[in-house]
Protein backbone atom coordinates (compact mmCIF):
# COMPACT_ATOMS: atom_id res chain seq x y z
CA UNK A 1 0.00 0.00 0.00
CA UNK A 2 2.93 2.36 0.62
CA UNK A 3 4.02 2.02 -3.01
CA UNK A 4 0.48 2.78 -4.12
CA UNK A 5 0.46 6.02 -2.12
CA UNK A 6 3.79 6.98 -3.67
CA UNK A 7 2.38 6.46 -7.14
CA UNK A 8 -0.67 8.57 -6.44
CA UNK A 9 1.61 11.38 -5.26
CA UNK A 10 3.46 11.21 -8.60
CA UNK A 11 0.19 11.11 -10.51
CA UNK A 12 -1.00 14.16 -8.61
CA UNK A 13 2.06 16.00 -9.98
CA UNK A 14 0.97 14.94 -13.47
CA UNK A 15 -2.46 16.36 -12.81
CA UNK A 16 -0.90 19.74 -11.96
CA UNK A 17 0.93 19.64 -15.26
CA UNK A 18 -1.84 18.45 -17.44
CA UNK A 19 -5.13 18.78 -15.34
CA UNK A 20 -6.61 20.98 -14.80
CA UNK A 21 -3.87 22.90 -12.91
CA UNK A 22 -3.45 23.76 -16.02
CA UNK A 23 -6.63 25.81 -16.26
CA UNK A 24 -5.08 28.37 -13.97
CA UNK A 25 -1.98 28.31 -16.11
CA UNK A 26 -4.05 28.95 -19.21
CA UNK A 27 -5.69 31.94 -17.56
CA UNK A 28 -2.32 33.43 -16.81
CA UNK A 29 -1.29 32.99 -20.38
CA UNK A 30 -4.20 35.12 -21.68
CA UNK A 31 -3.93 37.65 -18.92
CA UNK A 32 -0.26 38.33 -19.44
CA UNK A 33 -0.68 38.91 -23.14
CA UNK A 34 -3.62 41.32 -23.09
CA UNK A 35 -3.39 43.04 -19.73
CA UNK A 36 -0.11 44.84 -20.29
CA UNK A 37 -0.99 45.95 -23.81
CA UNK A 38 -4.25 47.74 -23.05
CA UNK A 39 -4.17 48.83 -19.41
CA UNK A 40 -3.78 52.64 -19.19
CA UNK A 41 -5.42 53.11 -15.78
CA UNK A 42 -3.59 52.37 -12.57
CA UNK A 43 -0.36 51.46 -14.30
CA UNK A 44 0.32 54.81 -16.00
CA UNK A 45 -1.06 56.95 -13.22
CA UNK A 46 1.47 55.55 -10.78
CA UNK A 47 4.34 56.07 -13.19
CA UNK A 48 3.54 59.73 -13.99
CA UNK A 49 3.06 61.34 -10.61
CA UNK A 50 3.54 64.87 -12.08
CA UNK A 51 -0.14 65.11 -12.95
CA UNK A 52 0.15 63.95 -16.56
CA UNK A 53 -1.05 60.36 -15.92
CA UNK A 54 -4.00 59.01 -17.87
CA UNK A 55 -7.29 58.51 -16.07
CA UNK A 56 -8.74 55.40 -17.71
CA UNK A 57 -12.16 57.10 -17.54
CA UNK A 58 -11.22 60.17 -19.65
CA UNK A 59 -9.01 60.96 -22.61
CA UNK A 60 -8.19 64.46 -21.32
CA UNK A 61 -6.41 65.73 -18.21
CA UNK A 62 -8.25 65.08 -14.97
CA UNK A 63 -9.78 68.31 -13.69
CA UNK A 64 -8.84 67.24 -10.18
CA UNK A 65 -5.14 66.82 -10.93
CA UNK A 66 -3.01 69.03 -8.58
CA UNK A 67 -2.06 72.37 -10.16
CA UNK A 68 -3.90 71.70 -13.43
CA UNK A 69 -7.42 73.06 -12.82
CA UNK A 70 -6.72 76.50 -14.15
CA UNK A 71 -4.94 75.14 -17.20
CA UNK A 72 -7.80 72.86 -18.14
CA UNK A 73 -10.34 75.67 -17.91
CA UNK A 74 -8.17 78.14 -19.77
CA UNK A 75 -6.94 76.00 -22.64
CA UNK A 76 -8.72 72.62 -22.82
CA UNK A 77 -7.74 72.06 -26.46
CA UNK A 78 -4.02 72.38 -25.80
CA UNK A 79 -4.15 70.11 -22.77
CA UNK A 80 -6.10 67.44 -24.66
CA UNK A 81 -3.48 67.39 -27.39
CA UNK A 82 -0.62 67.02 -24.94
CA UNK A 83 -2.46 64.30 -23.01
CA UNK A 84 -3.14 62.28 -26.17
CA UNK A 85 0.52 62.41 -27.07
CA UNK A 86 1.51 61.30 -23.60
CA UNK A 87 -1.05 58.51 -23.66
CA UNK A 88 0.14 57.09 -26.98
CA UNK A 89 3.75 57.22 -25.87
CA UNK A 90 2.97 55.41 -22.62
CA UNK A 91 1.15 52.40 -24.11
CA UNK A 92 3.38 49.29 -23.74
CA UNK A 93 4.18 47.68 -27.05
CA UNK A 94 3.55 44.10 -25.94
CA UNK A 95 2.35 41.64 -28.55
CA UNK A 96 -0.99 39.93 -28.19
CA UNK A 97 -0.45 36.33 -27.03
CA UNK A 98 -1.93 34.92 -30.22
CA UNK A 99 0.54 36.87 -32.32
CA UNK A 100 3.33 35.12 -30.39
CA UNK A 101 1.85 31.66 -30.85
CA UNK A 102 2.13 31.34 -34.59
CA UNK A 103 1.54 27.71 -35.53
CA UNK A 104 0.67 26.88 -31.90
CA UNK A 105 -2.70 28.57 -32.42
CA UNK A 106 -3.70 25.22 -33.91
CA UNK A 107 -3.70 23.74 -30.41
CA UNK A 108 -7.22 25.15 -30.09
CA UNK A 109 -8.53 22.72 -32.69
CA UNK A 110 -11.31 20.35 -31.62
CA UNK A 111 -10.58 16.99 -30.07
CA UNK A 112 -11.26 15.06 -33.29
CA UNK A 113 -8.38 16.93 -34.91
CA UNK A 114 -6.10 15.76 -32.09
CA UNK A 115 -7.14 12.16 -32.66
CA UNK A 116 -7.03 12.17 -36.45
CA UNK A 117 -4.37 14.68 -37.47
CA UNK A 118 -1.75 13.38 -39.91
CA UNK A 119 0.44 16.48 -39.66
CA UNK A 120 4.06 15.72 -38.81
CA UNK A 121 4.33 19.04 -36.96
CA UNK A 122 1.29 18.15 -34.89
CA UNK A 123 2.39 14.58 -34.14
CA UNK A 124 4.37 15.26 -30.94
CA UNK A 125 1.56 17.32 -29.39
CA UNK A 126 -0.98 14.72 -30.48
CA UNK A 127 1.07 12.00 -28.77
CA UNK A 128 1.47 14.08 -25.59
CA UNK A 129 -2.27 14.75 -25.30
CA UNK A 130 -3.23 11.17 -26.08
CA UNK A 131 -0.75 9.70 -23.61
CA UNK A 132 -1.71 12.21 -20.93
CA UNK A 133 -5.35 11.21 -21.39
CA UNK A 134 -4.44 7.53 -21.08
CA UNK A 135 -2.49 8.32 -17.92
CA UNK A 136 -5.50 10.14 -16.49
CA UNK A 137 -7.76 7.17 -17.21
CA UNK A 138 -5.20 4.78 -15.74
CA UNK A 139 -4.87 6.94 -12.63
CA UNK A 140 -8.64 6.88 -12.10
CA UNK A 141 -8.66 3.10 -12.55
CA UNK A 142 -5.82 2.66 -10.04
CA UNK A 143 -7.61 4.83 -7.48
CA UNK A 144 -10.84 2.87 -7.93
CA UNK A 145 -8.99 -0.46 -7.56
CA UNK A 146 -7.25 0.76 -4.42
CA UNK A 147 -10.59 1.89 -2.96
CA UNK A 148 -12.12 -1.53 -3.70
CA UNK A 149 -9.20 -3.31 -2.01
CA UNK A 150 -9.48 -1.03 1.02
CA UNK A 151 -13.21 -1.74 1.31
CA UNK A 152 -12.57 -5.50 1.12
CA UNK A 153 -9.96 -5.25 3.86
CA UNK A 154 -12.34 -3.22 6.03
CA UNK A 155 -14.95 -5.97 5.68
CA UNK A 156 -12.39 -8.59 6.66
CA UNK A 157 -11.43 -6.54 9.71
CA UNK A 158 -15.08 -6.36 10.69
CA UNK A 159 -15.50 -10.13 10.44
CA UNK A 160 -12.37 -10.69 12.52
CA UNK A 161 -13.79 -8.39 15.19
CA UNK A 162 -17.04 -10.34 15.16
CA UNK A 163 -15.17 -13.60 15.59
CA UNK A 164 -13.23 -12.22 18.55
CA UNK A 165 -16.44 -11.07 20.18
CA UNK A 166 -18.11 -14.45 19.66
CA UNK A 167 -15.14 -16.34 21.02
CA UNK A 168 -15.34 -14.35 24.25
CA UNK A 169 -19.12 -14.59 24.48
CA UNK A 170 -20.19 -17.50 26.75
CA UNK A 171 -23.58 -17.59 25.03
CA UNK A 172 -22.15 -17.98 21.50
CA UNK A 173 -22.64 -21.37 19.91
CA UNK A 174 -20.06 -23.34 17.96
CA UNK A 175 -22.22 -23.00 14.87
CA UNK A 176 -22.20 -19.21 15.11
CA UNK A 177 -18.45 -19.15 15.51
CA UNK A 178 -17.93 -21.50 12.58
CA UNK A 179 -20.21 -19.43 10.36
CA UNK A 180 -18.11 -16.32 10.94
CA UNK A 181 -14.91 -18.29 10.36
CA UNK A 182 -16.28 -19.44 7.01
CA UNK A 183 -17.08 -15.83 6.08
CA UNK A 184 -13.55 -14.81 7.04
CA UNK A 185 -12.07 -17.49 4.80
CA UNK A 186 -14.16 -16.32 1.87
CA UNK A 187 -13.39 -12.65 2.54
CA UNK A 188 -9.65 -13.33 2.65
CA UNK A 189 -9.89 -14.64 -0.89
CA UNK A 190 -11.71 -11.46 -1.93
CA UNK A 191 -9.06 -9.29 -0.27
CA UNK A 192 -6.25 -11.17 -2.01
CA UNK A 193 -7.93 -10.80 -5.40
CA UNK A 194 -8.68 -7.10 -4.90
CA UNK A 195 -5.12 -6.39 -3.75
CA UNK A 196 -3.74 -8.14 -6.83
CA UNK A 197 -6.04 -6.09 -9.07
CA UNK A 198 -4.97 -2.89 -7.31
CA UNK A 199 -1.31 -3.76 -7.80
CA UNK A 200 -1.88 -4.35 -11.52
CA UNK A 201 -3.74 -1.06 -11.87
CA UNK A 202 -0.95 0.72 -10.02
CA UNK A 203 1.67 -0.68 -12.38
CA UNK A 204 -0.43 0.28 -15.42
CA UNK A 205 -0.83 3.83 -14.14
CA UNK A 206 2.91 4.16 -13.57
CA UNK A 207 3.64 3.00 -17.12
CA UNK A 208 1.03 5.38 -18.56
CA UNK A 209 2.80 8.45 -17.15
CA UNK A 210 5.81 7.95 -19.42
CA UNK A 211 5.88 10.76 -21.99
CA UNK A 212 3.62 13.10 -20.02
CA UNK A 213 6.19 15.11 -18.06
CA UNK A 214 7.20 18.76 -18.54
CA UNK A 215 10.20 17.85 -20.68
CA UNK A 216 7.94 15.93 -23.07
CA UNK A 217 5.58 18.89 -23.33
CA UNK A 218 8.42 21.34 -23.95
CA UNK A 219 9.81 19.13 -26.69
CA UNK A 220 6.40 18.77 -28.32
CA UNK A 221 5.76 22.53 -28.30
CA UNK A 222 9.18 23.26 -29.74
CA UNK A 223 8.70 20.67 -32.47
CA UNK A 224 5.41 22.24 -33.54
CA UNK A 225 6.22 25.94 -33.10
CA UNK A 226 7.50 28.26 -35.79
CA UNK A 227 8.18 31.03 -33.26
CA UNK A 228 10.13 31.13 -29.98
CA UNK A 229 8.39 29.32 -27.11
CA UNK A 230 8.70 31.40 -23.93
CA UNK A 231 7.13 30.92 -20.49
CA UNK A 232 4.00 32.85 -21.43
CA UNK A 233 3.40 30.69 -24.50
CA UNK A 234 4.04 27.51 -22.50
CA UNK A 235 1.57 28.56 -19.80
CA UNK A 236 -1.06 29.32 -22.43
CA UNK A 237 -0.48 25.94 -24.08
CA UNK A 238 -0.80 24.09 -20.77
CA UNK A 239 -4.18 25.69 -20.14
CA UNK A 240 -5.47 24.78 -23.59
CA UNK A 241 -4.09 21.25 -23.48
CA UNK A 242 -5.61 20.54 -20.06
CA UNK A 243 -9.08 20.79 -21.60
CA UNK A 244 -8.07 18.65 -24.59
CA UNK A 245 -6.66 15.98 -22.27
CA UNK A 246 -9.92 15.89 -20.32
CA UNK A 247 -11.92 15.50 -23.53
CA UNK A 248 -9.59 12.80 -24.82
CA UNK A 249 -9.82 10.91 -21.52
CA UNK A 250 -13.61 10.96 -21.77
CA UNK A 251 -13.43 9.49 -25.27
CA UNK A 252 -11.00 6.79 -24.17
CA UNK A 253 -13.21 5.82 -21.25
CA UNK A 254 -16.22 5.65 -23.54
CA UNK A 255 -14.34 3.40 -25.96
CA UNK A 256 -13.15 1.02 -23.22
CA UNK A 257 -16.36 0.82 -21.16
CA UNK A 258 -18.42 -2.26 -22.09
Amino acid sequence: MTNRKTLFAALAALALLASPALAGAGGNGHGGGNGGGHGNGGGNAGGNGNGKGNSGASRGKSASAPGRVGKVDADATTDTTVDTTTQVASVPKEKNIHAKLGRLNSLQRNINAYMNSKSKKFAAIQAFVTQSAKAKVAQAAAEAAAATAAAAQAQLDKLNAQLTALQTDPNATAAQIQAVKDQITAQKAVVDADNAAADDAEAAAATATVGTDQASLDAALTDMANKPVDDEVTAWAQGVLADKIDQMATKIEAQTTP
